[in-house]
């Protein structure tokens, strides 16, 4: 994958202050430090740092101390950053392999994961003996599902809390997904593109399928807070990007709904009392706000 060299970005930072448009980087994690974060943050920017494993006696290996540091650097800073990263293209890549990376991307908390070999085309790399053709599809699929899932979903907020309270891995999560997309004519294969689908649109359908896993996880009862927390965060993200305001009718009051509770979904459900009301969600004065009513 193409990448900016350190001095590269920080040039490029300093020609595009007087300019508007949008502009995307692409980093190694390595030459990530605070002299990029001060010379981007000024910007209308996002960054994507490459998550890239690099081989070791003949295995592939990523530094998860060097990528969480980063991470938190980045997610402190409050730039817009993402992940990008492939499968199967390395000589010694595996499908666990990728499997583990894709797992560790979602818990750094970035705001997009891209795979530039399903956007770009849908071709995949030659199977080999340690990627098969079988596992190369399966990977395609995942990816696919985090795309559409994750990164069309605008899930960053809530993703994780999600997983903890289903007991499930990233992957595995994408997996599931996957064959739902499959089942529901909306996956690759059908030439489904997340892109082309109005957010709240992607909603519906995740909030479709995390119904129905958290009903055969035996955890119904925590669908309601789940579908709160959805959906207020997507209300959130509709109004700071397109502009669209939204009303929502809440089972729980929206201060709990933002707050550190909401990262545990179960002691959320333990510890917040239901509290049914009506919220709107629009901007005043360029900031978001909350009007909130009980409801009829």
């Amino acid at each position: 994958m193409e990448f900016l060299k350190k001095e590269e970005v920080l040039s490029m930072a300093q020609k595009s202050r007087s300019q508007e448009d949008f502009v995307s980087f692409c980093m190694r994690a390595e030459d990530i430090d605070s002299n990029v974060l001060n010379a981007l943050l000024p910007l209308m920017c996002s960054l994507d740092v490459i998550l890239s494993p690099v081989e070791k006696n003949n295995v592939l290996l990523f530094d998860k101390k060097l990528y969480s540091k980063k991470a938190a650097l980045l997610n402190d800073s409050g730039l817009v950053w993402g992940i990008k990263m492939d499968f199967g293209l390395k000589k010694n890549d595996t499908f666990k392999a990728f499997r583990e990376r894709l797992d560790f991307a979602c818990e750094l908390y970035p705001n997009h994961i891209i795979f530039p070999q399903i956007e770009d085309s849908s071709s995949l790399p030659p199977s080999s003996a340690l990627y098969s053709s079988k596992d190369l599809d399966f990977s395609r699929g995942m990816a696919f599902a985090c795309r559409t899932f994750y990164t069309a979903g605008r899930a960053v907020p809530w993703f994780n809390s999600i997983l903890k309270a289903l007991k499930i891995n990233a992957s595995s999560f994408f997996a599931d997904f996957d064959e739902w997309q499959q089942c529901n004519n909306c996956s690759f294969i059908t030439g489904f593109v997340p892109e082309n689908e109005s957010h709240a649109s992607i909603e519906k359908m995740q909030l479709n399928f995390l119904e129905e896993k958290f009903s055969e996880k035996n955890k119904r009862h925590l669908f309601t807070p789940v579908s709160d927390i959805v959906r207020l965060n997507g209300a959130f993200s509709r109004v700071i990007q397109e502009g669209e305001e939204s009303v929502l009718n809440l089972s729980y009051d929206p201060d709990y709904l933002l707050s550190p509770y909401a990262l545990d979904i179960n002691r959320f459900f333990d510890n917040v009392t239901m509290e049914e009301c009506r919220v709107k969600v629009f901007l005043k004065d360029g900031d978001v706000s909350i009007k909130k009513d009980r409801a009829d």
